[in-house]
């Protein structure tokens, strides 16, 4: 985790090494990123979102749930339904915590969710009202730097991000804002030296 990225305890949620592992099936952050972004649901609405089976969705809300990742939101629920919360705004993952296998597994379902949603985006950009047609973009860099200089970036970045609103527990949104997805990734280009 990059030091620019210092986490709030009262949103935030550092993952750990047995934690990490709760959210290594690639459809869990999936599960976990709609409670985030849409707020509270069933299993059976979560499934109808994630276009998976309702089963799945059940079983793999309640090991989130097992693991502290959601929370049963009471206030919702009936005796027939029961509604899931995310616990925590955001999760943070520190590559040093955990083991290979495991950050690999993790990342990769990070990554495939990441790859849906932006497949999702790209499918809904014909039905774009104007003002959201240029607000977008889908971009890459590839830069020449040096570690130091690849962590500078992150920091400045994430400072720059951290500047806009937050979706969460924002009162002061004007009635135009919706929900922007930023995805930050830095990373050696695969298959290059490293010296």
């Amino acid at each position: 985790m990059s030091r620019a990225l210092e986490p709030d305890p009262r949103r935030d949620l550092v993952l750990t090494a047995t934690t990490l592992k709760a959210l290594t099936h690639p459809l869990r952050p999936r599960i976990l990123s709609a409670l985030r972004l849409h707020g509270p649901a069933t299993a059976s609405r979560l499934a109808e979102h994630l276009g998976v089976n309702t089963g799945a969705t059940s079983y793999h809300v309640r090991q989130l749930a097992e693991a502290g990742f959601v929370v049963e939101a009471t206030e919702m629920g009936n005796a027939r339904d029961r509604w899931w919360r995310a616990a925590h705004a955001r999760t943070y993952f520190d590559t040093h915590d955990a083991d290979t296998e495991t950050s690999a597994a993790y990342l990769s379902a990070v990554a495939a969710g990441y790859a849906d949603s932006a497949q999702r985006a790209i499918a809904e950009i014909a039905t774009l009202p104007p003002e959201w047609e240029d607000a977008g973009t889908f971009s890459n860099f590839t830069l020449r730097l040096t570690p130091d200089e690849a962590a500078r970036l992150i920091t400045e970045l994430t400072s720059l991000i951290r500047g806009y609103r937050p979706h969460q527990g924002t009162t002061d949104a004007p009635d135009d804002a919706r929900p922007v997805s930023v995805n930050l990734e830095v990373f050696l280009s695969p298959g290059m030296p490293t010296e």
